[in-house]
């Protein structure tokens, strides 16, 4: 039995979700940000850094160094893609070019050509480290590239200019055109904060005060095709001024998301927004999981680096053996508690592509996981509801690896612990439903479990529970 990589099983049931909706892919597809981010951990797995530079190398540059060897034309699919993302200014990093090269191919259907010309091209492909890379594995890359051919298939059909955040997140914000009548004054007042024009307050009598197309808290990307990222102070006044009586296309970034809450990467903005004019009325909708928010975090949350970051209390790890699935959640969480080690007040960091936990005093790693090495997560019962859990495989990629292990932490409140859980499980299995086992909550988002292979002791792969 060929041995399976947990990063392309767990893709694999994400193009499958992808897939199962039918209709064509768009920006508010559920699952398009997670299949993205798994895409690009393939490609950035086993990806060397250069000995002598200041520049860290991301997927970014292997791209966008393969029109420059014989295996690319300068009139390939692949160059006119290149070009495309480096001519697009809205993009100040590698980071987010190789974002916006994604869903490029992506749209286009050209990714499995892509990564054919990176895989044909010796020179790049060298960067990669051979043992640990995906690309450079025979045994990984043809499921891979089949993955890829599905894909290929599909209709993406997504808003290309709606790329400004890409530098931060693959989670895009909701993104309105709106065409405005010649005026005098449009009427906002705007604020400048990290290059980006934030609208403050809207002038009585003012033309967008009676139409209402913008409203405070929202960004003013562009204007008459001018992008307004990463501005300087006045930028957009002058861009105004010398359109003056002429009729304005305005681009606008809401600061409210899809599912109405606010839009996660700018919430630090915002509460510097809020503090400039105390009359600002930012009030997201209720979520269906989380119920209303408001920009202030609890006194058991914090912000980082514009992310909410949840104060638990860590109570350790537990090996747990070689099965790590729903089932055996509660009693792995007993196992946790029985061996009463000492808590610590810890920072819950849920990030987009792994979770981090940090000692709150000593600011010591305590663990890192990327979200595929979780099978499962949930939340106990009993004695106490906000106490909740994860099962990781141990370095999956090892031979030394001892099977499973449980992760036990205990939230400040109910609320807290059931939206750290539905967070986790939104990230690491993309659709969702709720099952009930013994006596424990469990949110099982299309179970993956990793198993031990038959013939080759400490390889892993997740496959459908």
């Amino acid at each position: 039995m060929a041995p399976k990589h947990p990063l392309l099983g767990t893709l694999k049931v994400c193009v499958l979700n992808l897939q199962s909706d039918g209709a064509s892919v768009t920006d508010t597809n559920p699952h398009l940000s997670s299949c993205c981010e798994l895409l690009e951990l393939v490609l950035r797995k086993g990806l060397q850094q250069p000995v002598l530079s200041l520049v860290n190398r991301d997927y970014w540059h292997c791209f966008e160094q393969l029109p420059h060897h014989d295996t690319c034309t300068r009139l390939s699919a692949l160059s006119l893609a290149v070009e495309q993302t480096r001519g697009c200014k809205k993009l100040l990093s590698a980071q987010g070019r190789g974002r916006y090269l994604l869903r490029l191919a992506l749209s286009r259907g050209a990714l499995p050509q892509f990564i054919k010309h990176l895989l044909h091209t010796p020179r790049v492909l060298e960067w990669y480290c051979p043992n640990s890379s995906i690309l450079r594995n025979e045994e990984f890359v043809e499921p891979f590239m089949s993955l890829l051919l599905v894909l290929s298939q599909m209709e993406f059909q997504m808003d290309m200019e709606n790329c400004s955040f890409l530098d931060e997140s693959w989670l895009l914000p909701v993104c309105d055109v709106y065409e405005v009548v010649p005026c005098r004054e449009v009427g906002v007042v705007l604020r400048y904060l990290s290059g980006r024009v934030f609208v403050l307050e809207l002038m009585p009598g003012s033309q967008a005060y009676a139409d209402k197309f913008v409203l405070p808290g929202d960004i003013i990307d562009e204007i008459n095709g001018t992008s307004l990222r990463n501005s300087k102070c006045g930028q957009a006044g002058v861009v105004l001024s010398r359109l003056k009586g002429c009729p304005l296309y305005i681009r606008i970034l809401r600061w409210r998301a899809h599912d109405g809450t606010m839009y996660r990467p700018i919430v630090k903005h915002l509460r510097a927004l809020r503090t400039e004019n105390p009359t600002l009325q930012l009030t997201p909708l209720p979520s269906p999981q989380s119920g209303p928010q408001d920009l202030k975090p609890s006194t058991s949350q914090c912000l980082k680096e514009g992310r909410i970051v949840y104060i638990v209390q860590y109570l350790g790890k537990a090996n747990i053996g070689m099965f790590g699935g729903k089932e055996v959640l509660h009693q792995a969480i007993t196992l946790v508690l029985q061996k009463n080690l000492p808590s610590k007040e810890a920072l819950l960091d849920l990030k987009e592509t792994h979770v981090t936990c940090t000692d709150k005093h000593s600011k010591v790693e305590l663990l890192e996981h990327h979200y595929p090495e979780i099978s499962c997560v949930g939340r106990y019962s009993q004695p106490d509801y906000t106490i909740f859990a994860f099962c990781v495989g141990d370095c999956p990629e090892t031979p030394q690896s001892s099977g499973f292990s449980c992760v036990g932490f205990h939230a400040s409140n109910l609320r807290e612990c059931e939206a750290i859980v539905c967070r986790i499980g939104e990230i690491t299995f993309p659709t969702v439903f709720l099952s009930s086992y013994l006596q424990i909550h469990i949110l099982c988002f299309c179970f993956l479990q990793l198993q031990v292979s038959s013939t080759q002791s400490g390889l892993y792969n997740k496959a459908a529970s």
